[in-house]
């Protein structure tokens, strides 16, 4: 299996995962119940629930609710400083594949990495 596949179907996997805990938390609580106190429509939380991958802002919410860590769903080992220079916000699009929304995140947070660098460099050298 190709790496490239190997990531895809991991991330596939994470995403469903995610949406089974969603399922979980919410018990018997109605979808629609449920969404308001997100703030998430009902039809978005249901797609989440179905293993469909959110966009940033409503994984957000989500994770939020749920008192869950972003890295720890998406496994992701390197934790970046809390200080974000850079924010996405990706609307959900079914033509988006997952690989290619890791492989975005990936980039963007090795930008976001690189101008924390740059910062911290510029702050030491009194510049």
């Amino acid at each position: 299996m190709s790496s490239e596949r190997l990531m895809k179907e991991t991330m596939k996997d994470r995403i469903e995962a995610f949406g089974r805990k969603l399922v979980a938390a919410r018990g018997n609580r109605g979808v629609r119940d449920l969404a308001k106190e997100i703030e998430i429509s009902a039809a978005t939380l249901s797609r989440v629930e179905r293993g469909y991958m959110p966009d940033l802002d409503t994984f957000s919410k989500i994770c939020r609710w749920l008192k869950v860590d972003p890295a720890e769903v998406l496994d992701i080992k390197e934790v970046v400083p809390t200080r974000p220079a850079v924010a996405v916000h990706f609307r959900k699009d079914q033509a988006l594949r997952p690989e290619t929304a890791q492989a975005l995140a990936q980039m963007i947070l090795a930008a976001q990495r690189a101008m924390l660098v740059s910062e911290e460099e510029k702050a030491t050298s009194g510049v």
